[in-house]
Parts: C-alpha cells; structure tokens; sequence
C-alpha cells in the first residue's frame, strides 16, 4: 500500500516541471503548483516582497509535496474518506481544487445516499462514501475515475480553449483523459475509437 506521501510524490511527478500557458487558467504553474496557490499561502519565496511568476520557478520538488500534503490532502480531508478513493480524489483536488469533492459529493447522490454537494468533506459526506465503499466495494474507484473523466469532457465541451488537455494533438487521449485513467481499471478504460466518436462533435 503506498502511502500519502509516495501518492504526493507520484502528483508531482505527474504534474512536470515549470509552464505557463496562456490557456490553463492557473496561470504559472510548477510540480503542479499555481501561482494562485503561492499567493493564496502567502509563500514569496524569494522575499521581494511579492508573489510573482518568479517565485513558481523557485519551487522545489520538495516543497510542491509538502504544499499538497498539507493543504490538498490534509486541510480538506481526504483522509477521512474511504482508503479505495484518497488516491484519486487526492490526485483531483491538486487539479481541480473543490470540485474534486463536489464529483464525488454528486456520484454518492447518483448512488442514492444523501449528501450535499459543496465540495467539503464533512461527516455526511464521509459517512455516505464509506457507506457506498460498502455497498460497492469492488466498483467505487472506478466509479468515480470515471466521473473525473467525465468532467474534464464537459470542461472541454463547453470550453474550446481547454480540448487541448483532453485531445492529444496526434487527435488521441489528452493529459486530463489519461490522467483519470490511470485512477480506473483496465476494463473501463475509452478505446481509441470510442475516445474519437466521444470527441467528433469537437471539429
């Protein structure tokens, strides 16, 4: 069983090194780290007295664990949540903050257990996903993976500008799609022609 640490470790790996693309509304971004994060914490790393795009550039590997240990893991939670979701929900609040949860909080609805969707994970909504854990203890994880690919699709729907981190430019899986992928079993994975008719409509 890898720990929080190693999952951390595995985000930052996942994340890469420093971009700044113009399209990715969180700005300036290292090991997964924004720069909204950085100002947002408070953390001028370099002590001229303002957060700016030099400070994300400053970022250690290191630091970038430390930083989602603490508040992507720790602050909302996660820990309080089923040991089959940590990892994907974990992996999910680093890309999408909140809205990692409110997935979650809506797939239990879909599930038939009662919770509200605000993206904090309090006791009802620990409570309803040990609840669904045991229910489907084989499917929960998959279940939800597929959720988070299911969001960064209507992301990419509604938001031209963002299809390029679903669609790989040779026309195949993005970086989102196989992201959540990695957190779903085999068998539920999109084929390349399913993936293609799933994203036609995007021409």
């Amino acid at each position: 069983m890898r720990s929080v640490r190693e999952i951390a470790e595995e985000i930052v790996d996942r994340e890469g090194g420093y971009v700044n693309d113009p399209d990715d509304p969180g700005g300036a971004t290292k090991h997964g780290v924004t720069i909204h994060t950085l100002r947002r914490l408070g953390l001028d790393l370099d002590g001229d007295g303002a957060v700016t795009e030099a400070d994300v550039r400053r970022i250690s590997r290191e630091q970038a664990v430390e930083i989602f240990l603490r508040h992507y893991y720790e602050a909302p939670g996660i820990g309080r949540l089923p040991e089959a979701l940590r990892a994907s929900v974990f992996d999910m609040y680093v890309n999408a903050g909140a809205n990692a949860v409110k997935i979650l909080q809506r797939l239990l609805g879909d599930m038939g257990l009662r919770v509200a969707v605000d993206g904090i994970i309090g006791p009802e909504t620990a409570r309803a996903a040990h609840e669904a854990a045991a229910l489907a203890p084989e499917h929960l994880a998959d279940a939800y993976g597929i959720a988070r690919r299911n969001y960064y699709f209507r992301l990419a729907d509604a938001r031209p500008a963002s299809r390029k981190y679903a669609r790989a430019r040779d026309g195949g899986k993005g970086g989102w799609i196989a992201r959540a992928e990695a957190f779903i079993s085999p068998r539920y994975h999109m084929t390349e022609a399913e993936f293609r008719a799933r994203v036609a409509a995007w021409d």
